[in-house]
């Protein structure tokens, strides 16, 4: 059975990004593997803080976004039998590549922000990366829908 990886991070464009990929689980009889990569704390932001206080505020963290995947999970078994979900703490682009190896995934969709291009030289833009690194056809759906001409 092939195997859609849809990474997500429950910006505005994932719900679109999930309904996409169950219309294409279920035209193609693929597997949706709902994917969740929570960034990790860095230094500069738990600066002061005991490690207590880090630790309680990461297991939060990961709660609530572990609630999020499920519930996402929920929605999309709706429509497509085979939904999985997988949550990992990192970097975004390497989790994302190395979990479609591991996977062998057939394809993998993901939702573009559109920052703009100071953004994305500034920060880096995850589509941008995973398109590079991707060993399989990669789909990007945009936050909006795109303007038709006239």
């Amino acid at each position: 059975m092939k195997t859609i990886l849809v990474p997500v991070d429950f910006s505005a464009v994932t719900v679109q990004v999930a309904r996409t990929a169950c219309e294409m689980a279920r035209l193609t009889g693929a597997r949706i593997v709902l994917l969740h990569v929570l960034p990790q704390v860095t230094a500069f932001e738990t600066y002061g803080l005991g490690s207590e206080i880090i630790m309680e505020t990461t297991q939060a963290r990961e709660r609530i976004m572990g609630r999020e995947l499920a519930e996402l999970a929920k929605r999309c078994s709706r429509s497509v039998p085979a939904v999985r979900t997988v949550q990992l703490t990192g970097k975004a682009v390497p989790a994302i590549l190395q979990q479609a190896k591991k996977l062998k995934a057939a394809y993998i969709m993901l939702g573009s922000h559109g920052h703009g291009a100071v953004y994305d030289l500034v920060t880096g833009s995850v589509a941008q990366g995973v398109l590079r690194g991707a060993s399989c056809p990669v789909f990007v759906v945009p936050v909006r829908p795109a303007r038709t001409r006239r």
